[in-house]
């Protein structure tokens, strides 16, 4: 069972992107499973959701305690909130932010994870390019199906279809596909560095 919990802030989708990743893992014949977890429901407050995604039934129903992905949306939560709690550091790492791994003090934590295992790429500034909202979700959605293989882009693509209206969802599903592009070639240039 591949375990993702993903933290960020009302309003930046972190709900929608635990739902759309389930969904397109049910839809390529996975296990799946998605919920919430807030406090107070405003924009801005700390939110988290948690997926599991499993080739058998999934029977526990707890949060997600020990993720094999943490998804970071929200890099200011680093001073917030323990994000990196229970994380395991033979998963990975996905941060949206435009700052590198000295700049936003994780150096410490990030070197723990294998090689490529943690990605940092600017998904607010893509969703802004594509979506016009600064809206993260869908555009790590993407570089989570690049980094962990767990769902394909098409998958993600009949999620995103099937829960928003054609105007809202064509947009979305570009930013998915640059998320994914974004990190596919981040990989491949460490691996040409490495040869």
């Amino acid at each position: 069972m591949f375990q993702i919990r993903i933290h960020g802030r009302g309003g930046q989708g972190v709900v929608s992107a635990s739902e759309l990743l389930s969904v397109a893992a049910f839809e390529e014949g996975k296990y799946s499973q998605s919920f919430p977890s807030f406090g107070s429901e405003r924009m801005g407050a700390p939110v988290q959701a948690f997926a599991r995604i499993s080739d058998s039934n999934i029977t526990i129903r707890e949060p997600v305690m020990e993720p094999d992905m943490l998804i970071i949306q929200d890099p200011t939560l680093f001073q917030a909130v323990n994000v990196f709690e229970g994380a395991k550091t033979d998963g990975y790492l996905l941060i949206n932010s435009s700052k590198s791994i000295e700049e936003l003090g994780i150096e410490e934590i990030s070197s723990k994870y294998p090689k490529n295992h943690v990605m940092i790429l600017p998904a607010t500034e893509l969703a802004l390019k594509y979506i016009k909202q600064a809206k993260p979700n869908t555009v790590l959605l993407g570089a989570f199906a690049a980094l962990s293989h767990m769902v394909k882009i098409p998958a993600l693509e009949s999620a995103i279809r099937g829960k928003f209206p054609k105007k809202i969802a064509e947009p979305n599903i570009i930013a998915t596909t640059a998320g994914y592009n974004f990190v596919m070639k981040l990989l491949q240039q460490e691996q040409q560095q490495g040869a």
